[in-house]
């Protein structure tokens, strides 16, 4: 390691997302429309598609990058390539709602739409373009671990949704 240099960078410690997408080009365009995201850099490979793309949303770091299944085994690895993930980015927000119709204009689909939720937050759901989940929450009640435990018992009693 050289000297003076940091281990790791500024700004860039803990977790990060890194986002694979079929288009991440697209799929960076989408960010900032749908959710106020700022580029901070992108690097583009001889074809055309990105290597690495970092954005920022709410302050925090995200990396993304173009599917490249020739480095990983044959195999896409875009969710949907893979039909689906099992990976939610959660975001609070000042208006869940807002978010949601934002999101939904830029092309979004709603998987869950915005409701009070029992553990205290308006909560909804969306699919992005590129497969990719985004929860919205505005905090809408302070509730106590007790309280909370008999809303979501009160909650689950209920028959689900079909």
């Amino acid at each position: 390691m050289t000297k003076n240099v940091q281990a790791i960078p500024t700004g860039l410690a803990g977790p990060i997302p890194h986002l694979v997408a079929k288009d991440a080009s697209a799929a960076l365009a989408f960010y900032v429309k749908a959710f106020g995201a700022q580029e901070v850099c992108r690097m583009p490979g001889p074809d055309g598609r990105l290597m690495h793309a970092e954005f920022t949303l709410d302050g925090r770091m995200v990396f993304l990058a173009d599917d490249f299944p020739e480095y990983c085994g044959g195999k896409e690895m875009n969710p949907n390539a893979l039909g689906g993930t099992g990976v939610t980015i959660h975001r609070y927000v000042a208006d869940c709602d807002a978010a949601i119709e934002r999101a939904t204009k830029a092309g979004a689909t709603v998987v869950m739409p915005p409701m009070d939720m029992f553990w205290g937050d308006r909560y909804g759901l969306v699919r992005d373009p590129f497969g990719h989940h985004w929860a919205f929450a505005t905090h809408i009640k302070d509730m106590t671990p007790d309280e909370m435990l008999a809303a979501s018992k009160a909650c689950f009693e209920q028959p689900a949704a079909k």
